[in-house]
């Protein structure tokens, strides 16, 4: 017998392909200056952010939004395999929606001089939940190629 495993509705998964070597793609999530150009969303502005990326570091990270209001991120690394691999809890409080603890795992595959990455967010409490973090990370990986370090 064959089980068909359907993946959970209240996880997100997103696939984008850059024009840039893993290390440089690694090397964006894991520095506090260039995490301030694309993650978010661009009428949002980035207050501060600090990382401590090593396997139970901790990150954390405080939004503006338009309206003025003051959106606090933050998380644990679970695991950090540099180029290949981030793994991290997600909290956030003061958005629309007060997220409990969730998972976000971000893989990135080398594909000869340029990078397949694949992020998962997963444990979502709803629906709700599921669609606004598929629009938010959607919209700073359309951003992520400006943050990219030079060579």
């Amino acid at each position: 017998m064959t089980l068909a495993v359907r993946p959970s509705t209240q996880e997100v998964y997103l696939r984008r392909e850059f024009a840039a070597p893993r290390e440089r793609v690694f090397a964006a999530w894991t520095d506090e200056r260039l995490i301030a150009r694309w993650w978010a969303s661009r009428d949002y502005t980035t207050v501060d952010c600090t990382m401590d990326v090593r396997p139970g570091g901790a990150w954390g990270r405080r939004l503006m939004a338009p309206d003025g209001t003051l959106i606090s991120e933050h998380g644990v690394y679970r695991e950090v395999v540099a180029p290949e691999r981030l793994v991290f809890t997600y909290s956030s409080e003061g958005g629309r929606i007060v997220d409990r603890e969730t998972l976000v795992t971000v893989t990135f595959a080398d594909r000869g001089g340029r990078t397949l990455l694949t992020l998962r967010h997963s444990g979502l409490p709803s629906e709700e939940a599921r669609a606004l973090h598929d629009g938010g990370w959607t919209r700073c990986l359309d951003r992520f190629s400006t943050a990219l370090p030079e060579s």
